[in-house]
């Protein structure tokens, strides 16, 4: 496996982006006091946001499997589970919808002009902020046995509700990625933020991806008081299972339905009686779609790519997108079913390839990787229809 940066690597281009209209940038003020003020001001003009992610923008670098014939890694690629979740809600807002998508970067002196275009592109509501020293930046390789494995190579500047701007702040959705104590800091701490607006703004909804180093039987409790203060919260199968600490595979690798249906019953009836009605688990399942449970609803729903396995290229990013179509489509549709039905549909561009989904607009038409999302949609709500939910 290549160092790093090492002088010898070859590496990947990033894919072309078209030329398009900035986005939507929010530039913070150089002096912490002034942003504070600034986000008091009752006279700010605002846009309406649809949605906003706390998840950071990281700059990637990408390495193949040891296994892998092309050993060539992918250097400088936009990643971060704050990127993929605002892309999976841009990938359903075509513009003008796409700046109703709010996400902040923290760009250090090192950001590439390349990756500048390339989210000036998206057109997108984005909170872009100058920070002293490097941006952010990951390596993404392989450890033993071939186990992904993901390590900073600068530090990393988390984001907290002091950090939102006052147009980030009226989101109707938000994304939070992080331990189950912090998940109630954040949700307390936007609220606290939003009431110091001074607008009438309807209560928003919180979407929580739990951290998987903290899905474990110590931090159930703590889980559990973190539902009382989210909407939706969505592990993945295998974080879900290790919460209870059981098997959420069968012998054959693929999940275990009833495992997966047995631990989400039990999530939900932690809930007090206030907001049991009120939360719903969505459990991504990976090429086995993802499971929804709440009070009234039960449903699985197949993975996009679930018929055509060859296109899944690289599955990063696919459950950040997934959260980010779902976030999007409960804020449109109401209903969380339909909502998981636009996450899977935003989780399949972002497996189609290493790194992120390539935007070009033909006859006034958005395509993502060639693709017009709305027709790949209707695909997908008439194989729901004609499979069913198992």
């Amino acid at each position: 496996m290549h160092e790093p940066g090492g002088p010898d690597t070859e590496t990947k281009p990033l894919p072309s982006t078209p030329t398009s209209t900035p986005s939507s940038r929010i530039h913070s003020p150089p002096k912490h006091s002034l942003f504070r003020l600034c986000h008091s001001l009752a006279s700010v003009v605002m846009h309406p946001i649809d949605f906003c992610t706390t998840g950071m923008f990281i700059i990637d670098d990408i390495y193949p499997s040891p296994s892998a014939p092309d050993q060539t890694p992918f250097l400088n690629i936009p990643g971060g589970a704050g990127t993929y979740s605002a892309l999976g809600a841009r990938v359903l807002s075509p513009s003008p919808q796409s700046k109703r998508v709010g996400w902040l970067v923290d760009a250090g002196h090192d950001f590439p002009s390349l990756l500048r275009e390339i989210i000036d592109s998206w057109d997108t509501a984005i909170l872009l902020r100058s920070r002293d020293g490097l941006t952010t930046k990951g390596w993404n390789g392989y450890g033993a046995n071939e186990h992904r494995a993901f390590k900073y190579l600068t530090p990393k500047l988390r984001i907290t509700a002091e950090d939102l701007s006052p147009e980030l702040l009226t989101a109707k959705s938000f994304h939070l990625i992080c331990a189950p104590a912090r998940c109630i800091e954040l949700v307390e701490g936007i609220k606290t933020r939003r009431a110091e607006l001074g607008q009438s703004l309807e209560e928003p909804l919180f979407i929580w991806e739990p951290v998987p180093d903290l899905c474990v039987p110590a931090e159930l409790d703590n889980t559990i008081k973190a539902l009382e203060h989210v909407d939706i919260i969505s592990p993945n199968h295998a974080e879900l299972s290790d919460i209870f600490s059981v098997v959420g595979n069968t012998e054959s690798g693929d999940v275990d339905g009833q495992v997966i249906e047995d631990c989400s019953s039990k999530l939900l009836s932690g809930l007090s009686a206030s907001r049991a009605s009120k939360v719903s688990v969505v459990v991504r399942s990976g090429k086995d779609g993802c499971y929804v449970a709440s009070a009234s609803k039960k449903a699985w729903l197949p993975a996009f790519h679930a018929p055509t396995p060859d296109k899944v290229v690289d599955p990063t990013g696919g459950g950040n997108g997934f959260l980010g179509g779902l976030a999007i489509g409960l804020v449109r549709t109401g209903d969380v079913v339909e909502a998981s039905k636009w996450g899977n549909v935003a989780a399949s561009f972002m497996i189609e390839q290493v790194g992120v989904p390539v935007l070009q607009t033909e006859g006034g038409k958005e395509r993502w990787n060639g693709v017009v999302v709305e027709e790949r949609m209707k695909e997908y709500s008439m194989r729901c229809e004609t499979e069913g939910s198992r």
